[in-house]
C-alpha cells in the first residue's frame, strides 16, 4: 500500500513566521510536498502560487472566505440573508484556486446566528446550504474543483457551528447529490463529537477529498499525549485505500520543526524520500 500523503496546514503551523510565503518555505524545506491555507486572501495569489512553485509545493486546500469576522462569522454557506455573499466569496475563493492550481474548496457552513435556538432554525438553514452547495457544484464544476464540507466540533472548538456530525454532512451530500461535493474528515473534530474512529472512518471514507489530524483534546501534533493512537489510524487510512492528502491542522506544541518527529519517523517507516531531510 502506498503511504499517506501529508499537507502542512501553514494557517497553524510555522506560526513564529509572518507570513504565509515564509511559511510555504519552511513547509517545503521541512520535506512537505503539498500545503493547504485557510483564508489566503491576504496575499496576491500570483505571489503564493510563485512560493509554492519555488519550494516544490502543491496548493491542495482553500476555505471559502469567513464571512464578517467582526460580526462573529464563520463562513455563510448555511446562513439565511447571506446567500449573495456566499455567492461573492465563492467566486474570490474560485478565482485563488485557479491561480494556486488548487483543486479543493472548503464551503464553510458557518454559524447558527447569535441569539437562536439551533433546533428552531436548523430546517431552514437546512435548505439555505442546500441552494448553495447546489450553486456551488455548479460553478465548481465549470473548473473542474471539488467542494468539501467540513464538520466542525461544537462540544469544544465552536458551539454554534451548524455543520458538526459526520452523519450531517452526509446526509446533506446525499440530499445534494453532486459527485464534485465530498467530506472534509478532520479527525479531530470527528473524535470530540461521536469518537467511533474506526467505524466512521470506514462508513464514510467513499465520501472523504481531504483529511485532517490533530490530537485531542489539547489539538496539538499527532505525537502530543493525548486519546488518539495515530500510528494506528494512519495505518487504517492506508488498508482503507485513502489516496488523498492528510492536512497538518494543529497547535504546535513547541517549535514546528522540532515537533515534526511524529511525521519523520513515519516517512522512516515508510521508507519515503523525506526521512532524510
Amino acid at each position: 500500500m502506498a503511504p499517506l500523503r501529508f499537507s502542512a496546514n501553514v494557517s497553524w503551523l510555522f506560526p513564529e513566521l509572518p507570513s504565509l510565503p515564509a511559511r510555504l518555505r519552511a513547509a517545503g524545506s521541512s520535506g512537505f510536498e503539498a500545503a493547504e491555507v485557510g483564508w489566503p486572501y491576504g496575499e496576491p495569489p500570483e505571489a503564493l502560487a510563485r512560493t509554492a512553485q519555488e519550494v516544490g509545493l502543491q496548493l491542495v486546500l482553500i476555505n471559502t472566505p469567513p464571512g464578517d469576522r467582526e460580526k462573529g462569522e464563520m463562513g455563510l454557506g448555511a446562513v439565511p440573508g447571506r446567500q449573495a455573499a456566499f455567492r461573492d466569496g465563492l467566486e474570490q475563493a474560485v478565482l485563488y484556486a485557479k491561480a494556486l492550481g488548487c483543486p479543493r474548496i472548503h464551503l464553510m457552513a458557518g454559524r447558527v446566528p447569535q441569539g437562536a435556538d439551533r433546533a428552531a432554525v436548523r430546517g431552514e438553514m437546512e435548505t439555505v446550504f442546500l441552494e448553495n452547495l447546489r450553486h456551488a457544484a455548479g460553478v465548481l464544476a465549470q473548473e473542474n474543483l471539488v467542494g468539501l464540507l467540513e464538520p466542525i466540533n461544537t462540544r469544544i472548538t465552536d458551539p454554534r457551528y451548524f455543520l458538526d456530525t459526520p452523519q450531517q454532512a452526509a446526509a446533506i451530500l446525499e440530499k445534494v447529490g453532486r459527485p464534485n461535493l465530498q467530506l472534509q474528515m478532520d479527525i479531530f473534530h470527528w473524535q470530540i463529537m461521536d469518537g467511533n474512529l474506526t467505524g466512521n472512518i470506514r462508513e464514510f471514507l467513499p465520501f472523504v477529498g481531504h483529511v485532517q489530524v490533530a490530537q485531542v483534546p489539547g489539538r496539538g501534533e499527532p505525537g502530543s499525549p493525548g486519546e488518539l493512537n495515530f500510528p494506528y489510524l494512519f495505518q487504517l487510512l492506508e488498508d482503507e485505500g485513502y489516496k488523498g492528502f492528510v492536512g497538518c491542522e494543529y497547535q504546535p506544541r513547541g517549535d514546528t520543526v522540532e515537533g515534526l518527529s511524529w511525521l519523520r519517523s513515519y516517512w522512516d517507516k515508510r521508507g519515503c524520500p523525506q526521512a532524510g531531510q
